[in-house]
């Protein structure tokens, strides 16, 4: 069952904080020079200031409001960006975020233009079609978590075309657009925080790190 409360989840409380404020701080402490781009529905502008009185150290943050789907909100923080550098774009109902992982994907990035986080399917599965259903080789398929990392000269590009809707995330935007993205090994604890069970396992993964 996926969690029906009015609020987002991004702001729902995590044992002591709010969900967005833990992959804040993550990436503070990860990179305390970095700007963050807050993109929050406009409904909700005003939680961003609860969120952010639970984030020490806060550094150069802008907060904007975002648009009517995932591409949108992500255009909408894009044309706050000028330069040259890395866009880590991130889903704040993952706030299991480790420095490891940041490292890893900025230097993909840097490498390789993108770096997109994948996990290995664990479970079988079948593919369901008019004639029934049959099954799949799980080893040909991956599990896409974020934050998704693209060079500046990529990403913003390709978000200026016309939005589509088979564009599900940020890798499908810059692929349409003829580039290649790069997957990375990504860890099974950052999880989307959906549904009640996905609390409980938030919460012993926040209390058994060190």
């Amino acid at each position: 069952m996926r969690m029906g409360n009015a609020l987002p989840k991004q702001f729902l409380p995590l044992l002591d904080k709010p969900i967005l404020a833990y992959s804040i701080q993550k990436f503070i402490d990860t990179y305390p020079d970095i700007h963050i781009i807050l993109v929050l529905p406009e409904d909700f502008l005003s939680y961003a200031q609860i969120v952010l009185k639970a984030v020490p150290n806060l550094g150069d943050i802008t907060i904007i409001t975002g648009g009517a789907t995932r591409y949108h909100s992500v255009q909408n923080g894009l044309n706050c960006i000028e330069g040259e550098g890395l866009v880590f774009v991130h889903d704040g109902a993952r706030p299991l975020l480790t420095s490891d992982l940041l490292l890893k994907l900025a230097q993909s990035a840097h490498e390789n233009g993108s770096a997109i986080p994948v996990i290995p399917v664990a479970e079988s599965l079948r593919c369901i079609d008019s004639r029934g259903s049959s099954p799949v080789n799980r080893d040909l398929f991956r599990i896409v978590q974020t934050p998704q990392v693209f060079q500046t000269s990529i990403i913003k590009p390709a978000f200026q075309q016309e939005y589509l809707p088979s564009f599900t995330d940020e890798a499908t935007v810059v692929e349409s657009q003829g580039h290649k993205v790069h997957l990375v090994e990504g860890i099974k604890q950052n999880i989307k925080i959906t549904t009640p069970e996905d609390f409980i396992m938030a919460e012993a993964f926040l209390k058994s790190a060190p």
